[in-house]
């Protein structure tokens, strides 16, 4: 390959399952973006794309996206839920694989890989596999590093042992295969040991200039919503019981109490703040736990969306006037800068624990936010918990280590304050910008596409993934 070829612009295909807000699709829209900037053709493909809940870059026009919408359910009375995301996945692979469909110079896959050997053989196309984390490990529950808590009837791993497979026999055919964090990387080598490749780790970026800007536009009334002076301590995540908020509900009961003396932290509030699906019975049964939770600590409480959004607000009863705790469904870019640059938000409370890597700490270090994060997974590589070199606190997620934590925090002096801020910063810019994330996922991909082309003769494990393609669209198509 010339010189040339090797810094020409590539036609990029995302593949990615359901576009809505997360985690891992904060990853697609901002590794889309970097790369969109960098002169790359760009386009997004997935399943599923709601235009009242996604993030704005992909409903603006900014990114291209093609959402080839699944006939297919989300799952059959809340079970086989991997069954219709690979089935649908099927589906939308179908159309890339359609004669006039564009080409593409190389494919980036995340999340499910059982289209990596299709889009390879069939498209003739290098793949490149981002792992968030192995899906056979969030399925089986809570993970804990080297040991997995299994759950479920025998019938339900009878189930998920197939899958579970095909998961690992797709992954193995990605031409660069990438992972998120460290951690991730490791339980992936542990997990999935047929695959010799050691996944190269790209750190997930943020937009940093989105944080640059100065929220001062008091008539925006999303910003309104969220704006106060009164002492704060925000949670971002979305509401599925696995992120663990509860925790940052009874560490800031435990703070309050703790500080029912001091005049001006007697009136802090907590921010819960996050994705939130309608559809899904975990967000739903989430969002109920926390309220209980809220109720049992006998804090008030209220419930708020974005002003535009159309999604109209669960029926709680609630306490409108200066709530203990505000809960904010499905917060907009705007109001989340807002939450993190406000001078009143003492610390950002990450909950998850072992959690694949998390974008919260990251985001709220550019902004100079102290993060109070579990000592386990992805948020021990991006905080920092030294004496001298402070960019956070890790602890175990106990609620009461934890508001003895939030005390420390928000007793420091201005000057400490401000020195945590510069070095967490730093370290934010220097390892978690969306250029360094840009130039890994560009890098991957240009070593995918230098590996010249797809042999055709497609193997057995191609013709079977295949097979059931063929059977999906046949069903389809009745």
């Amino acid at each position: 390959m010339s010189s040339a070829d090797k810094d020409r612009p590539l036609r990029i295909a995302f593949v990615h399952p359901d576009l809505g807000i997360g985690g891992a699709e904060r990853l697609v829209v901002d590794a889309a973006l970097g790369l969109q900037q960098r002169g790359h053709k760009v386009d997004i493909y997935t399943s599923h794309h709601d235009p009242k809940h996604c993030f704005e870059e992909t409903r603006d026009g900014t990114l291209s996206v093609h959402a080839i919408a699944s006939p297919l359910p989300r799952a059959y009375k809340d079970k086989f839920h991997i069954f219709f995301a690979n089935a649908s996945q099927m589906h939308l692979i179908l159309h890339l694989l359609r004669p006039s469909a564009p080409k593409y110079d190389v494919y980036f896959v995340d999340q499910l890989s059982t289209c990596v050997p299709l889009l390879q053989r069939l498209a003739a196309t290098r793949v490149v596999f981002y792992c968030h984390f192995p899906d056979k490990l969030l399925v089986d529950g809570a993970y804990v590093e080297g040991k997995i808590r299994r759950n479920g009837s025998l019938l339900k791993r009878l189930y998920r042992f197939p899958v579970d497979k095909l998961e690992e026999v797709t992954t193995s055919q990605a031409d660069v295969i990438l992972a998120n964090s460290e951690f991730t990387a490791r339980v992936f080598k542990t997990h999935f040991p047929t695959i010799r490749t050691t996944p190269t780790v790209v750190y997930p970026g943020i937009n940093l200039a989105a944080y640059d800007v100065a929220i001062a536009d008091e008539s925006d009334p999303d910003v309104a919503q969220v704006k106060s002076d009164r002492p704060t301590l925000i949670s971002l995540n979305r509401f599925e019981a696995k992120k663990g908020a509860v925790l940052a509900i009874d560490s800031f009961a435990a703070l309050r109490r703790k500080l029912s003396d001091s005049p001006e932290l007697a009136s802090m509030r907590l921010v819960v703040a996050g994705g939130y699906d309608p559809r899904l019975e975990d967000n739903i049964m989430t969002l109920v736990k926390l309220l209980n939770r809220t109720k049992d600590h006998s804090l008030t409480f209220d419930i708020i969306i974005p002003k535009g959004s159309a999604m109209t607000v669960p029926p709680f009863n609630t306490t409108k006037k200066e709530p203990a705790v505000l809960f904010l469904l499905n917060f907009t870019t705007a109001q989340r800068t807002a939450l993190l640059t406000s001078p009143s938000t003492r610390a950002l409370l990450y909950t998850p624990t072992n959690e694949h890597f998390g974008i919260g700490p990251v985001e709220a270090m550019y902004c100079g936010v102290p993060v109070l994060a579990c000592n386990s997974g992805g948020p021990t590589e991006s905080v920092l918990d030294l004496d001298g070199a402070r960019t956070g606190w890790l602890r175990e997620p106990d609620a009461r280590l934890w508001a003895d934590t939030l005390i420390e925090i928000v007793s420091m002096s201005p000057t400490e304050r401000q020195a945590l801020a510069e070095r967490a910063r730093r370290r934010a810019v220097e390892m978690f910008s969306m250029s360094a994330m840009t130039a890994g996922i560009e890098t991957a991909l240009r070593q995918a596409v230098a590996l010249g082309p797809v042999r055709s003769s497609p193997d057995l494990s191609t013709l079977a993934i295949a097979l059931v393609a063929a059977l999906l669209a046949l069903l389809l198509m009745k």
